[in-house]
């Protein structure tokens, strides 16, 4: 009976070596987006905004995921969806957080959850087609399934991220669940009668809060303020059309088994490990 291979020592490393280095053009945007963070951080501290220098610091981090993800996993991300990841972190985190890109441009959160459900429908799509290659594995699933479970795997990632922002507003005051301004709202808690009966009010153009000391506040921003449903809705029906761009896509690219062009620049790819000898192997 042949002995179960052991690994020498360094093995590990000399496998996360298969790893094809960055090409140069995703080195040079790494290293400008590192050298641009770097600058933000710097300007922050000096201003005080340590709370920004946090953002910072969590980009710098964030940066190293793909490079992480393909040392740890042994697979090959594509040129075009690692330059992707990279700039959805520098544009979500320094763009949108620090400068203020959310406020400044109304679809600029739109835009990133998009690109979101996009992208989280790649890495699902291919962790399962990964192992559906695999010769570890006796499965074999079918194109639907696979382009299911990637739109699944985007769904939960979009959900799991409202819950977070939804989690941050209420623990620490924070607006990332960003709040809408609304003329019209209906709802069963103005039934005069106390019943069940939704009454509506429309042509709304203010909103007057009363503090427990009596104080009355209008809030002068021309209508009801919404917190935080209508964005949350937003955001996943976006993540919702993203999803399903990249599952039918994924579909058709296993449907003619890899021979996509568009599809493989999201997919990334197994690197074989190096094949090791063992004299005492029979």
């Amino acid at each position: 009976m042949p002995r179960k291979k052991q690994r020498p020592p360094g093995e590990v490393r000399r496998a996360a070596e298969v790893v094809q280095p960055r090409k140069g053009a995703v080195a040079a945007l790494y290293v400008a987006l590192r050298l641009a963070v770097l600058a933000v951080l710097v300007a922050q501290f000096l201003n005080g905004n340590f709370e920004n220098v946090f953002l910072c610091l969590l980009t710098l981090v964030l940066f190293l995921v793909p490079s992480f993800i393909e040392r740890k996993i042994h697979v090959d991300l594509p040129d075009t969806l690692e330059v992707i990841i990279l700039l959805f972190i520098f544009a979500a985190e320094i763009l949108g957080e620090i400068q203020a890109y959310y406020i400044m441009f109304p679809y600029w959160d739109t835009m990133l959850h998009t690109l979101n459900g996009f992208l989280c429908a790649a890495i699902g799509f291919a962790l399962v087609d990964i192992l559906n290659r695999s010769e570890r594995f006796s499965i074999t699933l079918s194109p639907l399934f696979l382009a299911i479970t990637a739109f699944c795997f985007s769904m939960t990632i979009g959900v799991l991220w409202e819950f977070f922002e939804c989690l941050m507003d209420q623990l620490f005051w924070l607006d990332m669940q960003k709040d809408t301004v609304v003329h019209a709202i209906s709802s069963v808690k103005l039934d005069p009668t106390g019943g069940n009966t939704p009454t509506g009010l429309g042509d709304i153009t203010d909103v007057i809060v009363v503090t427990a000391d009596g104080e009355q506040v209008a809030l002068g921003l021309g209508g009801y303020l919404d917190i935080g449903l209508l964005d949350t809705m937003k955001d996943l029906f976006v993540n919702f059309a993203g999803a399903v761009v990249f599952s039918v896509i994924g579909y058709f690219y296993v449907k003619s088994r890899g021979r996509g062009r568009f599809a493989s620049r999201f997919i990334p790819k197994v690197e074989p490990l190096p094949e090791t000898e063992n004299a005492g192997d029979a």
